[in-house]
């Protein structure tokens, strides 16, 4: 074995230390020299890695391989049963930002059970989605207003904002649910796309004296 492969062994062995600091060197080294023959593990690490950082720089890893390679490892990876494995293909996805991808954004990994995932399909969606079915989508995301915690609100606020006008539709629609939290969001959703530089917290209050008001999102 050559010395940089020797060197990728020990990286890669790395992966598995009990300190996330050797994790994170070692997943900035194997990205630093990039080999095929480790997407599979990069993946497989992914799915188990408990810190933030790590996850992140082991996305970086597998952006710097070649998509032929790792685009099939990680549309595998969004069929799989761990929450973890599904988001973090999924952001990695986002990452690579290759269109291939987009039949693998299925409508059940848009409104998955778990919240990370969810967030993470969301935001892949609006990268990959092609123009023709942007519409389709923002349908899609509509279904899923009301769901959730702030945090959860806001990735899906931000999605259809990043989709734009087509959004439009869709949050009117849902601005006249029976469910209170489903025409909030969809009002405070809306007052984000008309103007993008207000907060979300205080769409959302907004929104809730509009709806309170029995109002269309556009009174005070």
């Amino acid at each position: 074995m050559t010395e940089q492969g020797q060197e990728a062994v020990r990286a890669l062995q790395g992966l598995e230390d009990r300190r996330s600091s050797v994790r994170l060197r070692a997943a900035l080294a194997v990205g630093t020299a990039p080999d095929p023959r480790f997407v599979d593990m990069l993946v497989e690490r992914c799915a188990v890695e408990p810190e933030f950082f790590v996850r992140d720089m082991l996305t970086w890893a597998l952006t710097r391989h070649p998509v032929s390679v790792t685009l099939p490892a990680l549309l595998r990876e969004v069929g799989s049963e761990r929450a973890q494995a599904r988001s973090q293909a999924l952001h990695t996805l986002s990452k690579i930002g290759d269109r291939r991808a987009w039949p693998a954004i299925t409508r059940a990994l848009l409104s998955d059970r778990d919240d990370e995932v969810a967030r993470s399909a969301w935001r892949t969606a609006v990268v990959l989605v092609p123009e023709d079915e942007e519409s389709a989508l923002a349908a899609v995301l509509a279904t899923q207003l009301g769901r959730g915690e702030r945090e959860t609100q806001l990735s899906l606020s931000r999605a259809l904002v990043a989709l734009g006008e087509v959004a439009l539709p869709v949050l009117r629609a849902a601005a006249t649910a029976s469910d209170r939290r489903v025409r909030t969001h969809a009002f405070a959703t809306e007052r984000l796309l008309r103007d993008p530089d207000a907060g979300f917290e205080s769409a959302i209050e907004e929104a809730k004296r509009a709806v309170a008001l029995g109002g269309d999102g556009e009174k005070g």
